[in-house]
């Protein structure tokens, strides 16, 4: 059944009443700008809660079944209620490995027995999850993952490290990549996958001090740990099939994200908004041509993506290469906001070199911690340079 424009108008007009009625007071300390920077438990506090109310006024989760507590309709009513958050500026939702990683995943392709045990406690906050595919010595080589499970009867006994484990020290369950089997004669059928509790003995994760001095990562390590044998999804030598999968979600090639804001989206309007009262050698920095050439540059390209992102949903546009803009999503989108804070930052000459704390910091300090964050999101879901790879070899067919 087609959803009609009044309706569709209706709800936005209801989900904006809603969230500006609810949108929280600034809490007295710092709001992390992205769900990799959640690094104290007053942050992760505020942040639960808030997601909570999200989901409890049926704002998140809209197009998850209703039987996993989700609200069984079109996924057009969570763009819409995403779209209106991001408008009016709230809170993230936090738990975003959880609602756009490890959820649709499960309810996809888990067991019944696993969408029942997992997604609710997914949108409502209850259950936090975390990621553990990288490891120390292996980040962007995946497939050569060491860490090793063990059957033993009714457990896995897991030996190894994982790195750049997003709020690692205060998750619930892990979707975790371990070795089962070292003697395969390929590396990636020795993987299997696993919906990984953490509150176990033999794990402990240990948080780690970022560029801005906050903290949000942990290198978590496992001696000798017990899981139930239960927890791996499939079966032993599926889990590269099931990682690359896990990996579309967070790369953004498939839908299936419960909703919610991963990260505080700052736009060119946001930056040309800062300049206006800019000056420089005594004369409006927006009249100076190259400033105004480096600023129009940013904005074609912030349209292109935009245009590209509803350009996938068109499929007589998208028949030449069909998954051409979906892989590069991530490459592009990363990159152009690392660069557009890198001049955020550079624009404001001297001031430039002052952070958040500095007394005469431009907003804070807003713009360079929103600069030094945004390394993470070129690094994480694989490195850019990786990306290049993927798009070099399954969109546009070169070799290896």
């Amino acid at each position: 059944m087609t959803n009609s424009k009044k309706e569709l108008e209706e709800f936005r007009t209801e989900v904006s009443a809603w969230l500006g009625d609810n949108k929280p007071k600034e809490p007295g300390f710092l709001l992390p700008q992205s769900f990799m920077e959640v690094g104290t438990d007053q942050q992760l506090d505020f942040l639960r809660e808030w997601q909570y109310k999200i989901w409890s006024a049926g704002y998140l989760g809209l197009a998850w079944p209703k039987e996993y507590g989700g609200g069984g309709v079109d996924p057009v009513f969570q763009t819409i209620a995403d779209k209106e958050m991001r408008r009016l500026g709230v809170p993230i939702c936090f738990n975003i490995i959880g609602l756009g990683w490890a959820g649709p995943l499960i309810k996809d392709i888990g067991t019944e027995a696993e969408k029942k045990k997992y997604l609710k406690g997914i949108l409502t906050a209850e259950d936090i999850w975390c990621q553990g595919f990288s490891e120390p010595d292996y980040g962007s080589d995946l497939g050569n993952v060491q860490m090793r499970a063990v059957r033993d009867g009714d457990e896995y006994v897991i030996n190894g490290t994982k790195i750049w484990t997003t709020m690692g020290n205060y998750a619930k369950y892990m979707i975790l990549l371990a070795r089962t089997n070292k003697t395969t004669e390929r590396k990636y059928d020795g993987l299997s996958f696993f919906l990984a509790p953490m509150n176990v003995s033999g794990i402990e994760a240990k948080p780690i001090r970022k560029i801005t001095g906050e903290y949000g990562f942990t290198e978590t390590f496992f001696t000798d740990a017990r899981i139930p044998a239960d927890s791996i999804m499939g079966q032993e030598g599926q889990g590269w099939k099931i990682a690359m999968q896990t990996l579309q979600y967070e790369r953004g090639a498939e839908a299936g994200h419960a909703g919610g804001l991963a990260f505080v989206r700052v736009q060119m309007d946001d930056l040309i908004g800062q300049l206006k009262s800019a000056y420089r050698n005594g004369k409006p920095l927006l009249d100076d041509p190259i400033v105004c050439d480096q600023l129009v540059s940013l904005i074609m390209e912030e349209k292109a993506i935009s245009l590209g992102d509803k350009r996938t949903h068109i499929g007589p546009l998208t028949s030449d290469y069909p998954l051409s803009l979906p892989l590069s999503h991530k490459l592009r989108y990363t990159e152009y906001a690392r660069r557009m804070r890198k001049l955020a930052v550079n624009l404001q000459g001297a001031a430039g070199a002052l952070d958040v704390g500095d007394d005469s910091a431009l907003e804070g300090g807003f713009w360079q911690k929103a600069y030094f964050q945004s390394f993470s999101a070129t690094i994480g879901g694989g490195t850019s340079q990786v990306q290049a790879n993927i798009v070099a070899e399954h969109v546009l067919g070169l070799p290896k």
